[in-house]
């Protein structure tokens, strides 16, 4: 039996004359299904679940045009709803992480363009834990340390007019990359973005995925393995090592924050972040 699509989502096949090429459902905050369009087209309807799912991913891809990212061909931001070309089922997670960490950098160049209005501001994102992280017990289960850390860069990145202004996609790791079929004249082809929780920011906040994802293949050198994807990652985009170092810190020790906060934290997901912190301290 096919699963059973949500309301909102069967309404749209109807409403856009989008006919259901087969039962597949994708996406966990969001709901997507393959579909053929009127005129016989592939695409992919997506509906963003209103409580968690991404809130300008059409207005983030609308800038883009299809340059670094995938081609928006409809969209309805009332009901977080958008018609997306179809690209191929190939993400970045069976290409060398090292490799993988270029393309993305190389994508950032494309992809980080002005912010358009609307956007929320990474700033007022990440400041409004400012006051929380610093009232944090000693006794919370996080290093002291880097709490103090975090606590110091997120005053200096807050306050710096540098820390928005930017289109940032938000969630780039290697399941949010797949692979554009070339057009009939092999034009068009490559590596482009999905999903994005676009902000307006800081390119230098993009970094910290591709270095938390896919830990389960770092081995032997943590640190050294680590380091090499972050400098992959800073090369190819040519971001500043400095910033870039600084913004991926403020990420991990968030996330550590973010779990021990919401109670029951997975002890595996925050030691992950704080060796990921630990291993690219300067």
């Amino acid at each position: 039996m096919p699963e059973p699509l949500p309301p909102a989502l069967r309404g749209l096949l109807e409403e856009w004359d989008l006919e259901r090429e087969t039962d597949e459902v994708w996406g966990r905050a969001s709901v997507a299904v393959p579909v053929r369009t009127g005129d016989g087209g592939r695409a992919v309807l997506k509906v963003a679940d209103a409580g968690s799912g991404p809130e300008h991913e059409a207005l983030a891809l609308q800038t883009w045009g299809g340059r670094g990212a995938v081609r928006l061909l409809r969209a309805d931001p009332h009901r977080r709803a958008v018609l997306v070309e179809r690209l191929e089922r190939r993400d970045l997670t069976e290409e060398w992480d090292i490799h993988a960490c270029e393309v993305v950098g190389d994508l950032y160049g494309l992809l980080h363009v002005p912010a358009p209005p609307r956007l929320r501001l990474l700033t007022a994102y990440v400041g409004r834990d400012l006051e929380p992280l610093t009232a944090l017990p000693r006794d919370a289960g996080l290093p002291r340390r880097m709490v103090e850390q975090c606590v110091a860069l997120l005053r200096d990145l807050t306050t710096d007019p540098a820390s928005t202004g930017t289109l940032v996609h938000g969630d780039l790791h290697y399941e949010n990359v797949l692979h554009r079929t070339a057009d009939a004249d092999g034009a068009d082809g490559g590596w482009v973005a999905i999903d994005p929780h676009a902000m307006s920011g800081d390119p230098h906040w993009e970094l910290a995925p591709l270095l938390w994802n896919r830990f389960d293949e770092v081995a032997g050198d943590v640190r050294r393995a680590l380091r090499a994807r972050f400098h992959a990652v800073v090369d190819a985009a040519g971001l500043d090592e400095d910033r870039a170092r600084a913004w991926a810190t403020v990420r991990l020790v968030l996330n550590a924050f973010w779990a021990v906060r919401d109670g029951e934290p997975d002890p595996a997901y925050v030691t992950r972040m704080l060796t990921v912190a630990k291993a690219i301290a300067d």
